[in-house]
């Protein structure tokens, strides 16, 4: 897709900028806006509502050859995500980019938290001690999977502001707090 981008960009004189998220995961700092799938396939909701109904949590693989034997990624803030949309059309807009130039970003954190980071961190926010169900890797499955944000850092000023994974989690929990609260209703 982006080759299809990159040859319109030339083809019709249409600026393109790309930006390739990494793991998107929080919510927004209200509390009022975040993600509910059905079903669920993403790892922080998947813990979040296993701590909540404090029912094991399923991790794919603890064999991996890292820190603690889980699979690391790098995960994005939503709202550093709506950040770097903004830096993004802001240098569409200015008037020296090349009309017909197509740029892609990688946008993260430029660290990796593993799955057991993920699941260590959502048990102190959510006070809840972890139960955890060892199952296979996944095929396909890479062992870490980390942004490099060299790019994005140096050509749109983006810096990842939100995406501790504490704050990240902290803003989902409240989030999936209310969220289910009111399905419950």
């Amino acid at each position: 897709s982006e080759q299809i981008l990159k040859d319109s960009a030339k083809a019709y004189g249409i600026p393109v900028i790309a930006l390739r998220y990494f793991n998107a995961a929080g919510a927004d700092t209200s509390g009022t806006i975040g993600e509910a799938h059905s079903p669920e396939t993403h790892l922080i909701p998947n813990v979040l509502l296993a701590l909540k109904k404090q029912k094991p949590i399923s991790l794919f693989g603890n064999d991996y050859p890292t820190k603690d034997g889980t699979c690391i990624r790098d995960y994005i803030h939503v709202c550093d995500l709506a950040t770097a949309h903004l830096l993004a059309a802001k240098r569409l807009c200015d008037k020296s980019f090349n009309r017909d130039a197509f740029e892609a970003f990688n946008i993260g954190t430029g660290v990796g938290s593993s799955n057991l980071d993920v699941v260590k961190a959502a048990s102190k926010i959510c006070n809840v001690a972890p139960s955890i169900e060892w199952k296979e890797r996944r095929k396909g499955d890479a062992v870490q999977l980390v942004a490099d944000i060299a790019k994005a850092k140096n050509t749109l000023g983006f810096e990842a502001k939100h995406s501790s994974i504490e704050t990240i989690i902290e803003d989902a929990w409240r989030w999936h707090k209310s969220y289910e609260d009111e399905k419950e209703r």
